[in-house]
């Protein structure tokens, strides 16, 4: 896949570590700034739903360790992902004592990746915690074998690990010690009773209270007096003072205070609330990053690799480049692979979105994890471990899922001010509520008993305490940070799923904005399977070898040609009976035609052009040549020694959907526009069969570019639709740029959307999947705006009390994760355009 990402600058490398504790859009921005503050730092990214820093950076000047440390230094976790962590059971073969099991143990634990190891000799397992970025289950096995024992593997994936896991077991500890406080409360805020007196409901409220805090919530204080120790805040600080500010109110009525009121237990359930909410935000996000994880649960475990005439069954990660594989019916096929025996039906919808199986036989292409249906096949291996196509992909959507949006970059500017201007609004808040005391008079006749929980008779202390911490936990920059993101990895997931891959982030708001569709011809509108359809002989006496002449020139000047229409007229020619004759000299003139020398002859092979600039007269034929072009077809005039001896026609069927395609563009409000190396007749007769509205013909392949070029000079913002190497250089130029990919070749592609089927409906899919996608983007950076917008100057106000505040912030988090997750529900499948 390194041909469309590799860096122009070879001294950059791109490094990407998974970083743990954050927990807000802050936290992300915080990471942002201390990777891109370091000297060979050129760009740093940090996205907070995949919790991956991606940096590119002079190696020469900081590596990885330099990176990671300076992670570590803004108060986060470099390499240790929580919501990428997953669990794996080795059954361990070969131990005999304790000690066996210390050895696997030390051999696991030493691997870089592995978080934790622990080995039961009783049962014979050894569980570990580890990064699937950083270390894989082969090199766990390799490991083991290494130190001399043996290794069988079933991985235990799913919500019940990492991160998930652990947020469920500290919010249940916290809601645990939190009912009987709220228990406890309910007959003071209702009735103003306090049981079995105030010194026992005091001291009984801040001992359940700390727990909560100071056991399960202790990994959010850390953070929190971490990033202040750094200099900068995060929404763990928010959520730090509020909680402790009520804590910290129990022990000084105990104490020192008994006439201020007693928010410890407000405190615990702030922090109950927030841990919740993580727990829900975690297992949101887990089902919005799902996409990878069930591209991953695609692969196959084992192959049954043929050796020396007997078949072995073997883990996947050992098959090799050119092993022949035995594949029976119902089985997925191990690795990208060619048919070397045997005829069947694969199942590539997993690939390809298609739903209908696909007919192999020998000599043809297949895809690794797809499932063979009928017949048994023998494959051999062409693409193993990271260079399969399944990998490839897994490769391109985790790049498009970790990349940013232009939006984005908004947002993570607004979120870079947010947590201290709120620290600066809660301080304000407080002191206008102890300084002003017509605001509060202005409150108690406004809001007297239409506010239970706001007892207005409070001296302004208390109601500066009550104000301030509702002002700190209502404020969510998690929603602004999760936003965009979250509607990527889903949006991302989706197309994926359908054969839409996309390789950049970005194209995903550029998509939406396209006023323009170019489409390349021949490959990309056709099937690109050129077929000879005529031939007619020039009416010059002189020099008229006749039609069987005529195509045999033509066919050996073609000899050594590997254009499709050069080798349509040497198929052409050997399925009409003529004997092929290979040239002695043979030259290609780019996007015009051939030169070969033959029997001591000079004989030219190409279009109108080619054959003049050669100084040629096509005109005896110029009626035949404009019927055939008037029919779209492809007419290509033969010359030797300088007189025209004749012409032939090639033609290219459309692709099934193109004309379906084209119309539903249309309908979406998109200009659609071809763009050829054929003559005018010949493309506008495509054109008119199709519906474009647009013609660029005979344009030589080095000057698509400039054609996009001058499409956007005009005003147009483009999306340019081709096959394959030849048209990257439009591909780039574009301001989106859609590959048609076939089977397992898109690692060659250059565009930012690649369409795996290689249908043109895919591209109607693909503006519909950025259309969607977008719009989730939109509703949810409203919703985190719109909710920071209104709750804030609520807070403020003394409106809200702190545990509503802390619930609604909670809520505002898993809202905007929810909403994203709603995309998994649009059909974007190129299927749903095809007319039966």
């Amino acid at each position: 896949m390194s041909d469309g990402l590799e860096k122009e600058n070879k001294d950059v490398e791109e490094t990407t570590i998974q970083v743990g504790g954050m927990t807000c859009a802050s936290c992300a921005q915080t990471v942002e700034n201390s990777l891109s503050d370091l000297e060979g730092v050129e760009k740093a990214s940090v996205n907070l739903a995949t919790e991956k820093a991606t940096a590119e950076h002079d190696p020469s000047k900081v590596d990885r360790d330099g990176l990671a440390e300076a992670i570590e230094e803004s108060g986060y976790e470099a390499g240790k992902g929580g919501g990428e962590m997953k669990e794996v059971s080795l059954e361990i073969t070969g131990m005999t004592c304790a000690s066996c099991a210390d050895s696997v143990q030390g051999a696991l634990s030493g691997l870089e990746g592995v978080q934790d190891a622990n080995v039961n000799l009783a049962t014979e397992k050894a569980r570990v915690e580890y990064l699937p970025g950083e270390v894989s289950t082969s090199e766990m096995r390799e490991a083991v074998e290494e130190a001399g024992y043996g290794v069988e593997s079933e991985e235990k994936g799913g919500e019940e690990t990492g991160e998930v896991e652990q947020a469920k077991r500290r919010a249940l500890v916290a809601w645990a010690a939190v009912v009987p406080i709220m228990v406890w409360m309910v007959p003071e805020m209702l009735f103003g009773i306090v049981w079995p007196s105030r010194i026992a409901y005091d001291i009984g409220m801040t001992l359940l209270a700390i727990p909560v805090l100071f056991w399960v919530g202790l990994d959010t204080y850390r953070n929190a007096l971490k990033t202040i120790g750094h200099g900068s805040a995060n929404m763990n600080v928010l959520i730090f003072l509020g909680s402790f500010a009520s804590f910290v109110t129990g022990p000084a009525k105990i104490s020192v205070a008994p006439a201020i009121l007693n928010y410890a237990g407000v405190g615990a359930m702030i922090m109950a609330f927030h841990l919740t909410g993580r727990y829900i935000e975690a297992r949101a996000k887990g089902r919005a990053s799902q996409a990878i994880s069930r591209l991953m649960e695609l692969e196959a475990d084992t192959a049954t690799v043929i050796e020396d005439g007997g078949e072995k069954e073997v883990p996947i990660d050992r098959v090799e480049e050119g092993d022949l594989m035995k594949v029976r019916p119902g089985e997925r096929i191990p690795t990208d692979g060619v048919v070397v025996d045997g005829e069947s039906s694969v199942d590539e919808s997993m690939a390809t979105g298609e739903s209908t199986p696909v007919h192999k036989e020998e000599g043809d292409e297949v895809i690794g994890s797809t499932v063979n249906q009928e017949g048994a096949l023998t494959v051999r291996a062409t693409q193993v471990g990271e260079d399969t196509f399944l990998s490839q992909v897994i490769e391109m959507v985790e790049e498009a899922q970790g990349t940013k949006v232009p939006i984005q970059r908004f947002a993570d500017k607004v979120t870079s001010y947010f947590v201290p201007a709120v620290l600066t609004i809660a301080l304000t808040t407080v002191i206008l509520w102890l300084t002003v005391p017509k605001w509060i008079d202005f409150l108690a006749l406004t809001l007297e008993g239409t506010l239970p929980w706001i007892n207005l008779s409070l001296s302004p202390p208390m109601l500066a305490i009550f104000a301030g911490i509702a002002t700190l936990v209502i404020a969510c920059p998690c929603a602004l940070g999760l936003a965009t993101p979250t509607a990527l990895m889903v949006g991302s997931g989706k197309g994926a799923e359908n054969g839409i891959l996309i390789q950049k982030g970005e194209a995903i708001q550029a998509l939406k904005d396209v006023d323009t569709v170019v489409f390349d011809k021949t490959g990309t509108m056709t099937k690109g399977e050129m077929s000879l359809t005529d031939v007619a002989p020039a009416p010059v006496s002189d020099s008229n070898p006749g039609e069987e002449g005529t195509l045999k020139l033509a066919a050996a000047a073609e000899y050594n040609s590997g254009h499709p229409i050069g080798r349509a007229i040497v198929e052409g020619s050997q399925e009409n009976g003529v004997e092929l004759q290979e040239p002695e000299g043979f030259e290609a003139v780019g996007g015009k035609g051939v030169r070969a020398s033959l029997d001591g002859g000079e004989v030219a092979v190409g279009n109108r052009n080619f054959l003049e600039e050669e100084g040629i007269d096509p005109s005896p034929l110029e009626g035949t040549l404009e019927e055939w072009e008037n029919e779209g077809k492809t007419a290509i005039l033969v010359a030797k020694d300088g007189k025209l001896a004749g012409a032939v026609a090639v033609a290219d069927t459309l692709k099934e959907d193109t004309i379906q395609a084209v119309e539903k563009l249309k309908e979406m409000g998109l200009e659609t526009a071809m763009i050829t190396g054929d003559n005018l007749r010949t493309a506008n007769a495509i054109a008119e069969k199709t519906g474009i509205t647009r013609v660029l013909a005979e344009v030589l392949p080095d000057e698509k570019a400039d054609e996009i070029r001058s499409l956007q000079e005009g005003g147009k913002r483009v999306a340019m639709v081709g096959d394959g190497i030849n048209d990257a250089p439009a591909l780039t130029q574009a301001d989106v740029g859609v590959a048609i990919g076939t089977g397992t070749d898109i690692a060659i592609e250059s565009g930012e959307v690649v369409l795996v089927r290689g249908e043109l409906s895919g591209v109607v899919s693909a503006v519909e999947l950025s259309e969607k996608t977008f719009d989730k983007i939109k509703q949810n950076l409203w919703w985190a705006f719109g909710y920071n917008t209104v709750m804030i100057p609520l807070a403020v106000l003394g409106i809200m009390h702190p545990l509503f505040a802390e619930g609604a912030m909670a809520m505002s988090s898993v809202t905007v994760v929810t909403n994203a997750n709603r995309l998994k529900g649009m059909n974007v499948s190129p299927e749903k355009y095809l007319k039966s």
